[in-house]
């Protein structure tokens, strides 16, 4: 039987999610509603889902918290596209900090929904499933360095926290979950799932350099970042997979 995506739509305007969920369903997608948070991790422990509609402004634990629930939990792997009532960069910014792998302004109309609900999920799906994330232990330890995934810090040999930015974090993270394996950009780009703009054609440079300085890596003769000519870069310093830092 030919699969049919499964899209989550999370909003506490019924008016809204019952509009979506219509249109959706007119156009070939299976669609199920919620109304908030304590609905959508209930939904999420009965069936399986291909993408989330998380409205930001929601009762209870607003979207971005529940985005940020999602990306260190099981169904961290969940596309999310995040919806939010104002034209704010803070929320396109934090959201998209938050894992969210694309958002749109309301008001907005159902076939760009649908079109952008379809990009994700055709960008999420285009990576070879050897370069699927992996389900690695909350501290990755390379060299001096630990990166806790789940409080989302950057740590020295000191313990000492290192500020990265929501694009850099998912960088780092990306080349640590699959070490000794050269990266494209188009890959890059597609592992990071982010619509940020830092994150488009070859700016991944600059934050390839600006991610060098972070770790204080020589961009001359780097120890963790390589680039390697035509290709793309290489993570090659060891990794390993550790507990919950405490």
């Amino acid at each position: 039987m030919e699969h049919v995506d499964h899209i989550l739509i999370v909003d506490d305007d019924r008016e809204i999610r019952e509009l979506i969920g219509s249109y959706l369903k007119k156009n070939g997608l299976r669609a199920s509603v919620v109304a908030e948070g304590r609905q959508m991790r209930k939904f999420l422990d009965s069936q399986p889902v291909d993408l989330i509609v998380l409205d930001i402004m929601l009762p209870g634990d607003d979207g971005l918290q529940l985005c940020r629930e999602l990306r260190v939990g099981k169904h961290k792997t969940t596309p999310v596209l995040m919806l939010t009532a104002r034209d704010d960069q803070t929320d396109r910014i934090v959201g998209l900090e938050m894992g969210a792998d694309d958002y749109l302004t309301k008001p907005f109309s159902a076939r760009e929904l649908l079109a952008r609900i379809n990009a994700v999920l055709r960008r999420t799906r285009m990576l070879p499933p050897n370069l699927a994330p992996t389900d690695t232990g909350a501290v990755l330890a390379f060299g001096p360095w630990r990166l806790d995934t789940v409080a989302r810090h950057l740590l020295d040999a000191e313990g000492t926290l290192v500020a990265l930015s929501g694009a850099e974090y998912r960088l780092l993270k990306v080349f640590l979950e699959h070490p000794q394996r050269v990266l494209n950009r188009d890959q890059l780009l597609n592992l990071t799932q982010g619509r940020d703009a830092e994150l488009f054609d070859r700016s991944i440079d600059l934050l390839v350099s600006r991610l060098r300085q972070r770790l204080l890596d020589d961009a001359r003769e780097p120890a963790y970042i390589k680039t390697v000519r035509s290709e793309g870069y290489v993570f090659a310093a060891a990794v390993h997979a550790q507990g919950q830092a405490q």
